[in-house]
């Protein structure tokens, strides 16, 4: 960890995070490597007639075609290495109307076995018989399974139960992997905001609906302190208004104390290198994505399944996007983004670390937004004032 010395107004902001065009050129060729070569089922005569769509713009394409599909939407990823957005079809292998659809749109078509019905259901299953501390669950769509995570502490009879719930939904409907870690929210350590103990990473900067200057972070951040500081023991910055955890996410909005706080949507990685966040964006499947934490600085990868469940010890959260990307305690808040400056999640917590791996899970930023009013973008418009020089560490 290097350090340079920045004005006392932007050292809250170091810690939120976000990439530099250089850095994201670097980062961006390695991830999704463990997806090399995948095909997941859509053969070559299949893409022929697919279109080369942005990471951004896949999102939004299968949206649309979700709600054209209706009962026979299945699922949908982005393949990066391709870059074309695959559509599962549950139309009983029949190249029917649902999939000549898909075609027309310029995605390609791949039919499949489990509607997204009978997914959701067997989700809702898992909920009711297997809502077990350690475990996790989502769908995903490059297998159309629900992938099923259990950490290192479901054992004996606990892992007897979360297996025969797993047996019950039937063959090839979910599948079960094993954690190397232990689920838990990312909380502690780390240098970027701090509050009643505990450290944590600012996500987003954002304008409340009153047009204050404001933050998100995680919502177990929120929870564990009213008030929030750059520095450990210093004087607080920022006041929580609004926070989940656990439950129905996984986000806290802050506002700045000082209401003349120059709150720009943008962050600092170090030797002079930011990014503006324009917008906020949905997650897809195979989506780049890159990450910032006040403890490990930038990890990159890919977006491996979304409405993911949580089973902390603390609680379940539900609706949360999972990951490859690795984090550690500290990273707790901190910003998920993609190259081009779309903002799409706050680290909620996960198993692993930056040297093993693992699984990490994110609150997607646009269920945050529209949960507190808030929007991307700068909050304040008067000169910062405050000291200058104060010096804060650089991930790099």
């Amino acid at each position: 960890m290097s350090h340079r010395r920045i004005s006392k107004s932007k050292a809250i902001l170091a810690g939120a995070g976000a990439v530099g065009v250089a850095a994201a050129a670097i980062l961006l060729p390695n991830a999704n490597a463990s997806q090399s070569g995948t095909d997941g089922g859509a053969g070559e005569g299949a893409r022929q007639n697919a279109k080369t769509v942005s990471a951004a713009s896949a999102p939004e394409l299968v949206a649309r075609l979700s709600s054209q599909l209706g009962e026979e939407y299945a699922g949908a990823y982005y393949d990066a290495q391709k870059k074309q957005v695959v559509v599962n079809v549950a139309d009983g292998g029949d190249g029917g109307e649902s999939t000549a659809r898909v075609r027309d749109a310029g995605a390609v078509a791949r039919s499949v076995q489990n509607s997204m019905g009978e997914l959701r259901s067997a989700t809702g299953t898992l909920s009711r018989d297997a809502t077990i501390p350690g475990t996790a669950w989502a769908v995903d769509p490059r297998t159309n399974q629900i992938l099923v995570t259990a950490d290192t502490t479901v054992t004996g009879e606990r892992w007897d139960t979360l297996e025969s719930t797993v047996r019950s939904l039937g063959d090839g409907v979910a599948r079960i992997q094993k954690s190397a870690g232990e689920f838990k929210p990312f909380l502690e350590g780390g240098d970027a905001i701090f509050g009643g103990g505990a450290r944590c990473s600012l996500g987003f900067n954002v304008t409340t609906q009153d047009g204050t200057p404001g933050f998100l972070t995680a919502g177990h951040c929120g929870v564990a302190a009213d008030q929030w500081s750059e520095d450990q023991n210093g004087a607080p910055v920022g006041t929580v208004q609004a926070a989940t955890f656990p439950g129905d996410g996984d986000f806290a909005l802050l506002t700045y104390d000082d209401p003349a706080t120059q709150a720009p949507s943008e962050v600092d990685v170090g030797n002079g290198q930011t990014v503006q966040i324009g917008q906020a964006g949905e997650a897809a499947v195979g989506l780049e994505v890159i990450r910032m934490g006040s403890t490990t600085g930038l990890s990159d990868g890919s977006v491996t399944g979304l409405g993911a469940t949580v089973n902390y010890a603390e609680g379940s959260v539900s609706g949360l996007i999972q990951t490859n990307v690795c984090a550690e305690p500290g990273d707790s808040g901190g910003p998920l983004f993609t190259g081009d400056g779309t903002a799409i999640g706050l680290t909620s917590g996960g198993s692993g670390d930056c040297t093993s791996g693992g699984e990490t899970f994110f609150q997607p930023v646009t269920t945050a937004l529209a949960a507190v009013g808030a929007e991307i973008g700068a909050g304040g418009a008067g000169e910062a004032g405050g000291e200058e020089g104060a010096e804060v560490g650089s991930a790099h």
